[in-house]
């Protein structure tokens, strides 16, 4: 993870001293698929051949990734494209295509005790360490397989599922845990990258749920020690046994 040091003056009861803090620094690149610009992303500087593959997936813009190449300030990828769509620019953080969301299709189950685990391996050093950082992680079949940080929440995102499509994961049975909260567009990438089952130490969105809903996706949010909500398609979390109604 690419960090630098700055100082600062940090207030403390009303008392002032100077301090000096780990910060992260952002990059600019631009994605190129088969050639044409497709977006110029600020990102943190790893993972970046495994960035461009989960973005090309997770925005709907390619059925499949032949290669990714990382030259110089350019991700270039080489895929199968899918049918056109709109791109658009969403005020929760990054551009978004406004593709269909495909319904997710697994019978993937795991436990409560399955949801703390994965929840505390969301967290990192970095992330402690600078307070600037989003974390991801993505486990199949129960391991842990990959772990991504990075200024944006997005990315993060991107980076874990691109893992899974140049590893060739079976991604109907894997778990995306993430540090950032769930809008429409962070569980529509889920849903076109086939996962089924999202943890978040965040929130959701009224519309997030409704795309998890809609989606066939179970969304877990506010997981945090341990408790944590589950918003959609509970069958998946096995041991949740809902309340009486009286």
């Amino acid at each position: 993870m690419d960090l630098c040091t700055h100082t600062g003056i940090q207030v403390k009861g009303g008392e002032p001293r100077e301090i000096t803090d780990e910060v992260c620094v952002e990059h600019r690149y631009l994605l190129v698929m088969n050639g044409t610009p497709v977006a110029r992303m600020v990102a943190s500087a790893d993972a970046l051949r495994e960035y461009g593959a989960g973005f090309a997936i997770t925005e709907g813009l390619a059925r499949k990734v032949i290669s990714v190449e990382v030259v110089g300030d350019e991700v270039r990828v080489e895929a199968v494209p899918a049918p056109a769509c709109e791109q658009v620019v969403e005020s929760s953080g990054g551009p978004a295509s406004l593709c269909a969301v495909p319904r997710v299709a697994s019978d993937l189950r795991i436990g409560i005790d399955d949801v703390y685990r994965m929840t505390a391996a969301i967290e990192s050093d970095e992330w402690r360490r600078t307070g600037g950082l989003h974390c991801s992680v993505l486990f199949c079949d129960g391991e842990l397989r990959a772990k991504a940080c990075d200024v944006g929440r997005h990315n993060t995102v991107d980076k874990v599922i691109g893992h899974a499509v140049l590893a060739g994961l079976d991604r109907s049975r894997c778990v995306l845990g993430c540090t950032g909260r769930q809008p429409a567009g962070m569980v529509a990438k889920a849903a076109r990258a086939g996962i089924p089952i999202v943890i978040s130490r965040a929130a959701s969105t009224s519309q997030g749920i409704t795309t998890a809903r809609e989606a066939g996706l179970t969304l877990v949010c506010f997981s945090r020690g341990d408790r944590f909500t589950v918003y959609t398609h509970p069958e998946r979390i096995e041991g949740i046994k809902m309340p009486r109604q009286e």
